[in-house]
Parts: C-alpha cells; sequence; structure tokens
C-alpha cells in the first residue's frame, strides 16, 4: 500500500475509544471485483487469546454483512477528520443501491492480501475472523439496552478478529 508503512499493533498510539466512537472507521470486506464498506462506531480494539484483536459488531441486513460473512479477512480503515462526511456517506447509503465509495469521494486500494481500504485512510488495520456470534437477548445483564437499541430484535452479529496487519500514514 502505496505511502503506507508498516507498524506493530501495539505501536498504535491514538487512544481506541476515540478512534472508534468519535472519528468512526469503516469496515470493508471482499476483494477487488466485489466489496463493500460500512461506517461503524462501535468496536474495540485490544488483546485476546495471545493476539491483538479487534472486536466489531455488524446488523445483518447490512450489505457488507454478506461480504463480512464470506470472507475471512477484513479491513477497519480510520480517517483524518476531513473525511467525517465520506463517513456519513457510506454509513448512509447502502452499497446495494450504487456505488458508495464513489460518492463518498474516496479511492480503494488494496493490501498485500488482496484486502480493500482507502488511499485517503491514516490508519488501517487488516484484520482475519477468529469467532463471531450473534449478541443474544438473554445475555443482556441491563436489559433497558434491548429497548433502546434493538426495538427490532435485530441484533448484531460480533466478530472478534485477529489484527494481522497494522498500516499508517
Amino acid at each position: 500500500m502505496e505511502n503506507f508503512k508498516s507498524i506493530d499493533p501495539k505501536s498504535i498510539t491514538e487512544n481506541a475509544i476515540k478512534l472508534i466512537g468519535e472519528k468512526w472507521m469503516l469496515i470493508t470486506a471482499g476483494k477487488a471485483e466485489s466489496f463493500n464498506t460500512m461506517t461503524a462506531s462501535w468496536g474495540t480494539i485490544g488483546f485476546l487469546w495471545g493476539k491483538p484483536v479487534v472486536y466489531v459488531y455488524v446488523r445483518p441486513q447490512r450489505y457488507t454483512f454478506e461480504f463480512i460473512e464470506k470472507q475471512n479477512e477484513f479491513t477497519l480503515s480510520f480517517f483524518p477528520q476531513e473525511y467525517k462526511k465520506a463517513l456519513n456517506i457510506c454509513g448512509s447509503t447502502s452499497g446495494r443501491d450504487g456505488n458508495k465509495v464513489e460518492k463518498a469521494g474516496i479511492s480503494p486500494i488494496f493490501t498485500e492480501k488482496g484486502n480493500v481500504s482507502f488511499r485517503e485512510a491514516n490508519l488501517v488495520l487488516e484484520c482475519r475472523k477468529l469467532y463471531s456470534e450473534y449478541l443474544k437477548p438473554e445475555a443482556f445483564t441491563d436489559q433497558s439496552l434491548i429497548a433502546q437499541w434493538y426495538k427490532s430484535n435485530d441484533f448484531h452479529k460480533l466478530y472478534v478478529a485477529e489484527i494481522t496487519g497494522v498500516f499508517e500514514k
């Protein structure tokens, strides 16, 4: 990936809560010939099973869900603040209805493994799925979260994925 350098996951210096919750990210799955991306602001970066990992959450009705289910790998792309409008477009437009990447004005690039990210990103995490499971209503100890976030019972699927590559500008 041109203009990116590979770094160790331990070298990520940004605060993960701000990085994901405030700046947002694009979750992208698929390959050059067919991929989709979606904006997300829920997730975690941490350490589990002796590996650096991410946790991401995707609702089954999202078009990106189909791509994540089919692929073993995906990327998380983080952008400078001036791309917030592009991330808004990627979060409010479905890839089923047209080319939202083009509409957002961002440019796909590809990792050595063929995973998709974007030239305008300033941090990219390449990830390999390790575990996935739907959130279960009976597992919520705070049932008010269901009423607040899952009125349609459209529970997210949780993906735990190993960070296999980190690229930054």
